[in-house]
């Protein structure tokens, strides 16, 4: 199997996750008043799986999958995740597609580590 086209280097990765870290990371940690979770793993297995669930359960002939970041509640020691949400298209203003449930729960890094 060839390299997706999007992929990019380890050094781009880390310079993003770098400026992501430099120019939000710190905000969020004196908003906050500590550190937050900002890096998630999801297994293959999940992914593959969740994928199948969106393309049997889509409407669309070229779903997509929007990816946000959220929080749980303040009383809760989680604190940052993201989710993945199936859409009904693949372009910028593409439509969630609500008749499919997210994928969320994936495994937050603790502490946060650097890419």
């Amino acid at each position: 199997m060839s390299k997706p086209t999007n992929c990019i280097s380890v050094a781009e990765a880390r310079q993003l996750q770098d400026n992501w870290v430099a120019t939000r990371a710190i905000d969020i940690e004196q908003s906050m008043g500590s550190v937050d979770a900002r890096e998630f793993l999801f297994s293959v297995a999940e992914l593959e799986q969740f994928l199948n669930y969106v393309k049997a359960g889509s409407g669309s002939l070229n779903p997509g999958i929007r990816i946000y970041f959220a929080a749980y509640d303040n009383d809760t020691t989680d604190k940052a995740t993201v989710f993945l949400a199936p859409t009904t298209g693949v372009n910028a203003g593409a439509a969630n597609d609500y008749s499919l449930e997210p994928l969320n729960k994936g495994i937050n890094g603790w502490p946060p580590r650097n890419y």
